[in-house]
Formats: C-alpha cells, sequence, structure tokens
C-alpha cells in the first residue's frame, strides 16, 4: 500500500528503452497491454516514444537516467514510488559494445561496458526481485548469440554476454518454483545506434550481411512471446541459430580464427 492506502500498479521496465531493441520490446509490451516505464540517457527520444505509446491507449512512463550514474537505481526506484507503480516486469536491455583489438581500445569505456552490460543489469536485477517475485512476474535480460563465444577484437563485449546468458539461465532455474519467468533475448546483429556506438561499418562487402538481418522489431516480437512461453534462451532467426549451433560444436581452435576473420572484416 502506498500513502494513500491504495496498491500500487504493476508496470513493466524497460532500460535502454530510447531506440532499437529497446524502444521495440516497450512497444510489444505496451501494445499487449503492459504499463511501461522506459529508462534511459536521451529524454527527447524516450518523450517520443512515451507520447507515440500514449496516443495509441497504452500507458508509459520516462525516467531520464545514467544506470552507472552513482545511487541510479534509488533514483529509478523512487520514480516508480512516486508513480504508485511496483515492478512486476523488468527488461535488462541496455548495454553497448566496442569493436578492435582490446590493448587499443579505450580502457575506461571498456570498464564502463563491463558497467553497464553487467553490473547495472545485476543490481537492476537484485534490487527489484523481490516485487517481481511478489507479483509472479518475469525478467527478460537481453544479451547475443556473441553470448555463446568468444569475440577476438569484441572480447570484453562477448564476455558481458556470456556472462549475462549464464546469470540468466541460473535465475531461470532459481525462479521457476516461485512462478517466475526468467528468459534470455540472444538476437544477431540489428541496425540500431548500437552498431554506430560499437563501431561498425556495413559499406562494402558487410552490406551484404546487413539485408540479411533480423529487424529490431521481430526480435522484440520474438523476445516477448519466448517470455511468455517460459523459454529461457530466444535466437531470433534461423541464421543466428545456426552460427550459435555452430559454435557450440566447432572447436575451438577451428572457431577463434573464423571469429578473428569477421571481426576484422568490420
Amino acid at each position: 500500500m502506498n500513502e494513500l492506502g491504495m496498491s500500487p500498479r504493476r508496470a513493466t521496465i524497460v532500460t535502454g528503452a530510447s531506440e532499437g531493441i529497446g524502444a521495440e520490446l516497450a512497444r510489444v509490451f505496451a501494445w499487449k497491454g503492459h504499463e511501461v516505464v522506459l529508462v534511459a540517457r536521451r529524454r527527447e527520444k524516450l518523450e517520443a516514444l512515451a507520447s507515440e505509446i500514449c496516443s495509441k491507449g497504452g500507458k508509459a512512463h520516462v525516467v531520464e537516467l545514467d544506470l552507472c550514474g552513482e545511487g541510479a537505481i534509488d533514483v529509478l526506484e523512487k520514480a516508480l514510488e512516486q508513480a504508485g507503480l511496483t515492478p512486476e516486469i523488468l527488461v535488462n536491455n541496455a548495454g553497448f559494445g566496442l569493436i578492435g583489438p582490446t590493448a587499443k581500445l579505450d580502457q575506461a569505456e571498456q570498464l564502463a561496458m563491463v558497467d553497464l552490460n553487467v553490473g547495472a543489469l545485476t543490481a537492476l536485477t537484485l534490487r527489484f526481485l523481490k516485487p517481481i517475485i511478489a507479483t509472479r512476474g518475469a525478467v527478460l535480460n537481453v544479451a547475443s548469440i556473441a553470448a555463446f563465444m568468444p569475440g577476438p577484437n569484441f572480447a570484453i563485449y562477448y564476455a558481458t554476454k556470456a556472462y549475462v546468458r549464464s546469470f540468466s539461465e541460473a535465475l531461470a532455474e532459481e525462479m521457476a518454483p516461485l512462478g517466475v519467468k526468467v528468459s534470455c533475448l540472444c538476437p544477431g546483429p540489428v541496425v540500431t545506434g548500437f552498431q554506430a556506438r560499437a563501431g561498425f561499418d556495413f559499406s562494402g562487402a558487410m552490406s551484404a550481411m546487413k539485408a540479411s538481418l533480423v529487424s529490431a522489431e521481430e526480435v522484440a516480437r520474438q523476445g516477448y512471446e519466448g517470455l511468455v512461453a517460459g523459454k529461457r534462451v530466444v535466437i531470433p532467426g534461423a541464421m543466428n541459430k545456426f552460427t550459435v549451433a555452430f559454435a557450440r560444436l566447432a572447436p575451438r581452435a577451428v572457431l577463434m580464427p573464423i571469429l578473428a576473420f569477421a571481426q576484422n572484416g568490420r
């Protein structure tokens, strides 16, 4: 109960909701009747998305926030309380990658990647797990097909996503008896702002790959449906499923040079 003696309304928190997969996930949950809380650093994009959702009969709230900032989760929790909301579903989508040799990339940026992709995701889950359990809700963590293999020239990003998948699968097993669903969404490359931040170049030979990518909208749809169905790992796209199967079966001595060549080509 809040100060007025009213029970808080259930909400779905979506981090990294300003664009790409995060924005599409927010749309999917909103169209399915969930009251969504949009979390990211870019207020203008969040407000535009919230206006779109509300104009179509949905309910959306904006929380402009740097998840790696001091006291960020306290700020988010307070915003939820002030709006009369309690977390039912947590969608951990916020994250970024950096492509290039580990020794040459900026050290501070690489550590910031770990802080966001691993630290913030874990901290959010730990903070909101009790109310999620109380509402028999769910957690959807966004990883990548990178979670299934090492990534030369993308080493730390791949490692962070391996953590997300491992954490998600273990948490799913723990939460199952409590009626809480936990899914890990593992898309392949998607054309979003992520690629610009990571340093991808889709010109030349990579343009053919761009044409075959699964859209952010489709990734979000499959992520939502997989969560509802109780799937612990969701891999959108036949080519991505094949890539993961190959990575699981191929000897590391064969796989590593292939991956290194592929990353160099980007």
